[in-house]
């Protein structure tokens, strides 16, 4: 046997390994992505509008001190936001045109949708630290009648370290469903219907 006839039976054997999409089936698929794509423009917006009237806020805090801590945790917030949303443009651009002839490819894209469902997650959970931050600021600053005890400032952060972090998972994922996860659905089930 030679080389070319190696190459043949592998790509015949690849062919019949991958089964291909239907026109219809694509079409079923464009109208969720469509959906996820619009869903991410309004979050990337939405997330700039915020951003942009939080250091409006910032620049109307008094005194300095309290306006320069406001201002470097926005920062900081923004970083981690720029991050995260460079993972999620990196699948916007992905699902823009999608090729989406084979269950190879398909599975890809359930796969990328996935990935990026944990990003989702880890940039809820992220939130965290600046959560502390926050409070750790508004202990600092609220004039209070009488002086916090060390054991009340601890159990105020704790309290709200625990809370906080299951708010925030819960609320990414209810957002994340709301958003995404229903229009994932579809894709998931044609991917499910081609490995039978």
């Amino acid at each position: 046997m030679n080389i070319d006839e190696l190459k043949n039976t592998w790509n015949e054997d690849i062919a019949e390994e991958t089964p291909e999409i239907s026109t219809e089936q694509r079409d079923g698929i464009n109208l969720p992505l469509e959906k996820i794509r619009k869903n991410m423009r309004k979050e990337f917006w939405g997330a700039i509008g915020i951003f942009v009237f939080a250091f409006m806020v910032c620049g109307m805090c008094k005194p300095f001190k309290l306006q320069l801590y406001i201002t470097v945790l926005i920062a900081s917030m923004l970083i981690v936001t720029v991050f995260f949303f460079s993972k999620f443009f990196k699948l916007y651009n992905e699902i823009s045109n999608p090729v989406l002839k084979t269950s190879d490819a398909l599975k890809d894209l359930v796969m990328q949708l996935s990935l990026n469902k944990q990003y989702y997650f880890s940039y809820y959970i992220s939130f965290a630290p600046f959560l502390v931050c926050e409070i750790l600021i508004v202990l600092e600053f609220i004039p209070w009648p009488k002086p916090l005890s060390e054991i009340k400032i601890a159990s105020i952060l704790i309290g709200t370290v625990v809370i906080g972090m299951f708010l925030l998972y819960m609320l990414g994922k209810f957002w994340f469903y709301r958003y995404y996860g229903r229009y994932m659905k579809p894709i998931e089930n044609l991917l499910a219907e081609l490995k039978k």
